[in-house]
């Protein structure tokens, strides 16, 4: 069964270029080219270890044995677990380092829908409690912390968080803990993500927090628009994050960049930087490309380029808050088309809540080197919504080759700015006079 599978195997990736070095097959640039790709020396089937894929029977013990075995063989090249057609129920389960889980066509790893045994981890130090409750919180469904090269790929087969009873807890106030993101790695570095589907996670979607080395290609993130907070992708204190050629349509952002949450994310101190988010496709209530709004750590050098979204609440949300300090620079999001959006551009200094009520409020945020240029829409409600802080103002925006359409009617889509600085070239409708400043036009020249 598996030597015929070995001429399709996407595994035992390990990044070890500087990050930005992007490589152009042909017309198609891409930044996953510095990632190797080595067969697993060791392959295993769930179904060696007693899983049924008969969508009843519980296969947790199955999992965890064979992740065990991974553990303990060690074996030269490492190991992939194979998942055969079938659904698979299970309860979540840890991953280990050097190892592949390959879903098969039409193979379904479902979450159980029972959550009185879910088991409790330690909140995030850069958060300092869990997201939506306080305390600890929920582990993620697939979870892996403290690890290196590891694999999820296969013949797009689905991870199925059946989140809809942890979306009715949220919407009863009965939560006693932070939902579980569906895939999250802790502390771990060269991680690939590929060729999988993901399907009705109870929180975030996939989250990277802590993580280095991070490629996440060829996904379809499915979620219905109303799930509250299933963002897709969000890259969390992380560096070296390549996001490209993925269909996201979700209930909330479908790519999020954040770095930790007020005082906790200031104290713990570690920013989000180097994150390529490229030829992405979606639709969500909220915003395509984002970040924030827990920024504290700093979010640095991120590149959005190439992403299409349609019906959609925002196109590109730049959010922050006084209270979680910390820097936002050098953010470029360019080829960006949108169609049947809200607001196109949106860049706010008050989004966001607080942990608690110890956040300090002389710590603002400051945003600086914000490009956006080779942007289309059409049917936009409102060009763009950009307010910054008093005594922080948000300076070097630079819009450049900006269009934005407005649905039919007499009135175009207007600009509403407070507290920002910076220069608009070849941008309609006309923008905002704060877009103006003939002192920052020359570094918006070096963009367009």
């Amino acid at each position: 069964m598996f030597r015929a599978l070995a001429s399709v195997l996407l595994c035992c990736f390990f990044l070890k270029a500087s990050f930005w070095v992007h490589f152009s097959y042909g017309d198609l640039t891409t930044c996953s080219g510095i990632v190797p790709m080595t067969e697993r020396g060791d392959k295993i089937s769930i179904t060696d270890f007693g899983g049924v894929g008969d969508g009843q029977t519980l296969n947790t013990i199955a999992f965890r044995k064979a992740i065990y075995r991974i553990q303990d063989l060690r074996r030269r090249g490492d190991t992939l677990l194979f998942v055969p057609s079938g659904v698979y129920l299970t309860d979540s389960f840890n991953l280990t380092s050097h190892m592949t889980l390959y879903l098969a066509r039409g193979a379904v790893i479902k979450a159980t829908q029972d959550t009185s045994n879910w088991p409790l981890i330690a909140p995030l130090p850069s958060y300092g409690r869990g997201r939506e409750r306080p305390g600890g919180r929920y582990m993620s469904f697939i979870h892996g912390d403290g690890l290196e090269d590891v694999v999820i790929t296969g013949e797009n087969g689905t991870i199925d968080g059946q989140g809809d009873i942890w979306w009715n807890m949220w919407r009863q106030r009965t939560l006693q803990f932070t939902r579980p993101s569906l895939v999250e790695f802790v502390n771990s570095r060269g991680i690939v993500i590929s060729n999988v589907i993901f399907r009705n996670s109870p929180f975030w979607n996939i989250h990277p927090v802590y993580c280095s080395d991070v490629v996440i290609r060829y996904v379809t993130i499915l979620a219905p628009p109303d799930s509250p907070n299933t963002d897709g992708i969000d890259p969390d204190s992380s560096s070296n994050v390549c996001i490209e050629d993925s269909f996201i349509s979700t209930g909330d952002d479908l790519v999020a960049v954040k770095s930790g949450w007020d005082e906790y994310g200031i104290a713990y101190g570690r920013p989000s930087s180097y994150i390529t988010v490229r030829r992405v496709t979606g639709s969500t209530p909220f915003a395509g490309v984002a970040v924030g709004s827990e920024t504290s750590g700093g979010v640095e050098n991120v590149l959005a380029e190439n992403i299409n979204l349609y019906n959609s609440g925002v196109g590109v949300h730049i959010k922050t808050n006084i209270g979680r300090g910390g820097v936002i620079k050098n953010i470029t999001v360019s080829e960006l088309f949108m169609e049947n959006v809200r607001t196109g551009i949106k860049v706010a200094g008050d989004t966001g809540d607080h942990p608690d009520n110890n956040f300090n409020s002389n710590a603002l945020p400051y945003v600086k080197d914000l490009t956006l240029k080779n942007i289309w829409g059409v049917n936009v409600q409102r060009a763009g919504w950009m307010h910054g802080i008093e005594n922080a103002t948000f300076t070097g925006i630079c819009l450049s080759n900006v269009t934005l359409q407005g649905t039919t009617g007499p009135r175009p889509p207007s600009w509403n700015c407070n507290a920002i600085r910076g220069a608009a070239i070849e941008v309609s409708p006309r923008p905002c006079a704060e877009l103006t400043s003939v002192e920052q036009s020359g570094s918006c020249v070096s963009h367009s």
